[in-house]
């Protein structure tokens, strides 16, 4: 079955390697898991790392985008860029692993508009505004610190919408905060997706959306994809398990129906040490990376997901978009 993960820090991974001097890392990190598990479609974020804010945002940015390119020069009978759904057809028909990039923040643009035709001409497919830092276009919301006031789109923000949807690049609003949100349905007319968000009814973090928001996705034709982060499944993160990861899926169904349901994992456990201060640090992701997956499988089956829904889920979903906008 094909399959479809929405969201993946890959490439800082792959940077971090490669600057130590590694070479093929995808092939020797990755390959193998995503081969076995049939997830032919990866879309990797541009995740820049504090360390390089602000000023090392964009060559970090470009750092990463070399990476790939150079990825998949020493392996190109294993993977490939896809930079619309002609490409992704080819991956499939060809047996490989389609990788496309998404920027995760607007950091790599700063305030300079032009730059985002130079990321769409390198391949980038995907903006998310904001990570959990504020940017030029808008805030994000910080994952483990007390949010006194949350701001929405600049002018700035609201051009680079207008610019991406003349490029014909996906908006992301994973990790907008709530005004930040209304901002994109307000001053955006195209669907948009959230590549790795959850259920806020069910766990009431603010990276969690509300159920009028994930409707407001859906009235749109976008997509919401099920984030593993332990700390946006369960209120007691230690305790967050597959099986909360098939109720927030099935509450997402309860709320948008099957039609606007991914998968976009966000596995973090490879570049991040710890989260929690505790000696349970492998409990960052509540999936314990992509060989787990049948494990969700049988938990959506549980939930009543028919093998026809889970399709839909896994790939026809977000296909279905790419298919609409990546042209």
């Amino acid at each position: 079955m094909f399959r479809v993960d929405a969201h993946f820090d890959l490439l800082c991974f792959v940077y971090e390697k490669r600057a130590k001097g590694e070479t093929r890392v995808i092939e020797k990190y990755f390959y193998e898991d995503w081969l076995k598990n049939n997830f032919n479609i990866i879309v990797s974020s541009i995740f820049i790392d504090s360390i390089f804010i602000p000023e090392m945002a964009l060559r970090n940015a470009l750092d990463q985008i070399s990476c790939l390119y150079e990825e998949i020069a020493e392996t190109p009978e294993k993977i490939m860029l896809c930079k619309n759904y002609i490409d992704i057809e080819k991956a499939e028909k060809e047996k490989k692993i389609g990788i496309l990039m998404s920027l995760e923040g607007s950091e790599p643009i700063g305030n300079d508009l032009f730059l985002l035709r130079t990321f769409y001409e390198l391949g980038v497919r995907f903006i998310g505004l904001a990570w959990n830092r504020r940017t030029y276009c808008t805030d994000g919301i910080p994952v483990c610190k007390d949010v006194r006031k949350q701001y929405g789109l600049t002018d700035l923000g609201i051009d680079v919408l207008a610019k991406a949807k003349e490029l014909g690049m996906i908006v992301d609003v994973s990790h907008l905060t709530d005004q930040g949100f209304e901002d994109v349905m307000t001053f955006y007319d195209m669907p948009v997706i959230a590549s790795h968000s959850n259920c806020r009814s069910l766990t009431g973090h603010l990276r969690n959306l509300t159920d009028e928001q994930m409707k407001k996705i859906a009235q749109r034709g976008g997509v919401v994809g099920i984030n593993s982060f332990s700390l946006f499944l369960n209120t007691e993160p230690l305790k967050a398990s597959i099986s909360d990861m098939a109720e927030h899926m099935n509450h997402m169904r309860n709320i948008m129906g099957t039609d606007h349901i991914g998968l976009g994992f966000d596995f973090c456990s490879h570049i991040r040490s710890s989260l929690y201060e505790s000696e349970e640090k492998d409990k960052f992701d509540a999936m314990n990376g992509y060989n787990e997956f049948f494990i969700l499988d049988k938990e959506l089956s549980k939930k009543g997901f028919s093998q026809d829904e889970r399709e839909k889920v896994y790939s026809k979903n977000f296909l279905r978009l790419y298919n609409q906008i990546l042209q």
